[in-house]
């Protein structure tokens, strides 16, 4: 209940942190949470595909959630986490430095990004929480894995 003595709505999110930084996607649209995978290579795909994964028979494309938000690239040595997210038609593995936990927030948590992101990361922001200990951005999983405007390419993108 909210001071007003209205309901709130609350929404889950599975949580994960680059360079330090939390990030957030609905927990509906994540399939599973796995360790580190090797990758095999995908010539000519754009720089943000780190490359395919196998899972459990299915081919999926990784994107380093590094590059593909401009922040910079990961120490050598340390190996991403990878958080399957379910698109409108296949699974793609964002490529995070460390998994977080769900968390339920509030909406009334909930404001537009503002003016002051970065262009790049504005487009693919849904939105910020303000929670108590840190700032948490919204990330809309369909933005993050376009990857038209990347060279141009998609290679590596979609099931085989």
């Amino acid at each position: 209940m909210s001071e007003n003595g209205l309901a709130t709505n609350t929404r889950q999110l599975c949580t994960f942190f680059l360079e330090g930084r939390a990030f957030a996607v609905p927990v509906e649209e994540v399939r599973e949470v796995i360790r580190h995978q090797l990758m095999a290579r995908v010539p000519l795909a754009s720089s943000v595909v780190s490359g395919l994964i196998n899972l459990r028979g299915q081919i999926v494309t990784a994107i380093d959630l590094r590059r593909r938000l401009g922040i910079a690239a990961r120490e050598p040595g340390e190996l991403p986490v990878n958080v399957i997210v379910r698109t409108e038609d296949m699974a793609v593995s964002l490529l995070v430095d460390q998994i977080g936990d769900v968390l339920e927030v509030s909406d009334e948590a909930f404001e537009t990004p503002p003016e002051t992101l970065p262009e790049i990361d504005r487009e693919v922001v849904t939105g910020l929480y303000k929670l108590p200990d840190r700032l948490l951005i919204l990330l809309d999983v369909q933005k993050v894995v376009d990857l038209s405007r990347f060279s141009g390419s998609t290679a590596g993108i979609g099931n085989p």
